[in-house]
């Protein structure tokens, strides 16, 4: 049976969902924070280890400003309210991605949740914000040559933000598209991918224990027989 480490999440469907139900863009949003929530619950309680969702990528600038404003009020806004309950409940939060171009108060509720769960062992939840996998990859190189280090698979993987990390065991995407989206392209060489046609707000943690039984029940090879 497969060991089960970490589980990554490209939360696509949330506009469209919305949409679908006349309500716009952020409401789909909305209610994508609850999915996280419920998907959250279920890691806990399952015993995963580590979780990393793809929250906001280095393309998603290209959005209307609207949008971009309401996500980032609503990742403030959930912090702000919930840190008591994400250290009570054992979870550190890892930021992948660069925050520096975000808004101070942002920024700081985001510095304030790394500093206040650095010690919580129950769940490691990483946040990809900003993030793009091209450029993670990109920066680890330009790091490997200003020590003058020789570049090899090891030192690369070392150089990344998931350093002190086991690469992803799964990946699941919603949302019916079946690409990458420029998401830990690196961490994801010998990752099980799920696709679901499911829009985000309607996963749920029984989608996550069909995927999970799936996943240790299948041979992996690693390029063996």
């Amino acid at each position: 049976m497969n060991k089960l480490n970490h589980v990554a999440f490209i939360m696509d469907g949330n506009g469209r969902w919305g949409k679908k139900r006349r309500r716009g863009r952020n409401y789909g949003h909305l209610q994508g924070v609850k999915t996280v929530e419920k998907v959250v619950q279920s890691s806990l309680k399952l015993k995963i280890p580590i979780i990393t969702f793809y929250v906001f990528s280095t393309e998603n600038w290209k959005r209307p400003k609207n949008e971009i404003n309401f996500l980032f009020n609503l990742i403030f806004s959930y912090f702000k309210k919930e840190i008591k309950n994400v250290v009570k409940n054992g979870i550190k939060i890892n930021i992948m991605g660069s925050i520096s171009s975000f808004s101070r108060p942002l920024k700081n509720i985001l510095k304030e949740t790394i500093k206040k769960t650095n010690k919580n062992k129950k769940l490691i939840i990483n946040l990809a914000l900003n993030y793009g996998s091209k450029n993670e990859i990109k920066n680890a190189f330009i790091r490997l040559k200003k020590s003058h280090s020789k570049i090899t698979e090891f030192k690369i993987s070392k150089n990344l933000y998931t350093k002190q990390l086991p690469d992803p065991d799964i990946l699941i995407r919603t949302g019916g598209k079946k690409r990458l989206s420029n998401f830990m392209l690196w961490q994801l060489a010998y990752s099980e991918l799920y696709f679901l046609d499911k829009l985000w707000p309607d996963f749920n943690a029984n989608d996550l224990k069909k995927i999970i039984k799936n996943y240790r029940s299948i041979k992996r090879n690693f390029g063996k027989i």
